[in-house]
């Protein structure tokens, strides 16, 4: 009884704890949702997936091979791999009256059929207009007139810590609201997904997907894409697609069926203290370029690895991701004026926009096999390296006309990244042509003065920043 007598406290105090809250001004969701609720929808699909046997599928020849030589044959082998249905759900919303819908691209993906059920529990049939994996958006179209349509917002004029509201289908139940606040706006995902998230707390869960986010002037500012969990469930990060992002892809999707994205040829990673300092770069900024494509437009602009892009078409490149992203939201034969640093100075280039190939890999080289025979190491030593000399078939598998293979890493090499299996490639913008020339370079520098290397590992180009050791520091082997 006790028990009982505390539970009930319990509920009267939060209770009481509420009214109090909402005289104080705590937001109300009711009249946003009857309003822009009747605009989102509920999209379900259907896909014929094909199952592989679970024992090992085997073509006609090696069949009979197996045969032939009396080695038996598993039942299944030969048969082919067994269909079956599969549907999904997810949500969207209309953005025009005249039936098109908006919705997340891995919502319909590989879908058969696509059905969008309404607020009054009508359903259409719904065809792809045209889907971007990238920023995975789907714009989809029913045969429908007069229809509730969601007002669209300016998803550029959001701000962390106010709040939003999220309508969609949860685990299949319809029309499900939860609210939350903008916890941050920009975020960057690590994925080839370039888009600037709106991070969010609002609680989003399988089948939220390609739903709106509304601000509460009820007008959509994202679409519920992705949530981060280690259990497959909402756990308080999720990220929507600004709108304003969105609905340029929708003009394009509109216009040709698909995006079509500009892109330049190269690789890039972020620039810390270390590696400006090693340019001679005032601070930390912008995008150090780590490989180029031999046959791309950067390339025949006449930029080379150790590069720095600070401006792209007049806009300050401030973190890495910032040029990918306006470089693919170029058009494709324009033309673009880069500011790189090179030999300490600023210097401005212009080149002409390519078209992107989704499978574009930035053309970074690949090591070879096992190196042959040490490289000239005098006080290399001094760093932790221990190089040793490519054979002409490794350099040609790499893609290079000279580089050394890194051994191993101790000291200030390890302590700059480069570990065992590395070939370096280059200092700063410099192709490397010797192992005296690596050495001179290393030489050169006086004890807190750092010099970046250019590093090929595994199927990319990286820059590594070394610093000189002083005299009372030893390397591993010396210990």
């Amino acid at each position: 009884m006790q028990m009982k007598t505390l539970f009930v406290t319990g509920v009267i105090a939060v209770s009481s704890a509420i009214s109090s809250a909402a005289v104080t001004g705590l937001p109300d969701f009711t009249q946003l949702v009857e309003k822009e609720g009747k605009a989102v929808v509920n999209v379900s699909t259907t896909s014929t997936l094909r199952e592989s046997s679970s024992q090992m599928e085997m073509d006609e020849d090696t069949l009979n091979l197996l045969r032939r030589f009396g080695f038996p044959v598993p039942p299944s082998a030969g048969q082919q791999p067994r269909e079956r249905t599969a549907q999904s759900l997810g949500s969207g919303f209309v953005i025009d009256a005249n039936g098109y819908v908006l919705t997340n691209a891995h919502v319909v993906a590989q879908a058969d059929t696509i059905k969008v059920t309404l607020t009054n529990k009508k359903e259409y049939k719904a065809t792809i207009v045209g889907s971007d994996a990238r920023t995975d958006i789907a714009l989809l179209k029913i045969d429908a007139t007069d229809l509730p349509k969601a007002d669209l917002g300016d998803s550029d004029k959001l701000k962390a810590g106010e709040w939003v509201v999220a309508i969609g289908s949860p685990f299949g139940f319809e029309n499900t609201v939860t609210a939350g606040i903008i916890s941050a706006t920009g975020r960057k995902l690590l994925d080839e997904n370039q888009t600037p998230f709106i991070q969010t707390d609002v609680a989003i869960n399988p089948g939220n997907s390609g739903g709106p986010l509304f601000n509460m002037d009820g007008q959509v500012v994202g679409i519920n894409s992705q949530i981060y969990s280690q259990s497959g469930g909402f756990m308080g990060l999720s990220f929507s697609i600004p709108i304003n992002e969105a609905m340029k892809v929708v003009a394009e999707l509109k216009a040709n069926g698909k995006v079509t994205r500009g892109r330049i040829g190269v690789a890039v990673q972020s620039v810390n203290d270390d590696l400006a300092k090693s340019f001679g770069l005032p601070k930390a900024q912008g995008a150090l370029v780590s490989a180029v494509d031999k046959d791309g437009p950067a390339a025949k602009a006449g930029i080379k690895p150790g590069d720095i892009v600070l401006k792209y078409n007049g806009q300050a490149i401030e973190e890495t991701g910032d040029l990918p992203r306006l470089v693919t939201a170029s058009k494709p034969g324009s033309q673009a004026t880069l500011q790189i640093w090179r030999d300490k100075a600023a210097r401005n280039v212009t080149l002409t926009i390519g078209v992107l190939d989704q499978k574009d890999d930035g053309g970074a080289g690949k090591s070879g096999d096992k190196p042959a025979k040490p490289a000239e190491e005098s006080s290399i030593r001094r760093f932790g390296l221990s190089l040793v000399e490519l054979t002409p078939r490794q350099l040609k598998q790499a893609g290079i006309k000279y580089g050394v293979g890194v051994q191993s890493a101790t000291g200030a090499a390890a302590r700059a990244g480069l570990q065992g299996g590395d070939i370096v490639a280059g200092i700063g913008g410099t192709d490397l042509s010797s192992a005296a020339q690596l050495r001179q370079a290393l030489d050169a520098l006086k004890p807190g003065d750092s010099v970046a290397l250019r590093v090929l590992r595994q199927d990319g180009s990286l820059f590594f920043s070394i610093k000189a050791p002083d005299k009372t520091d030893k390397t591993d082997k010396d210990k």
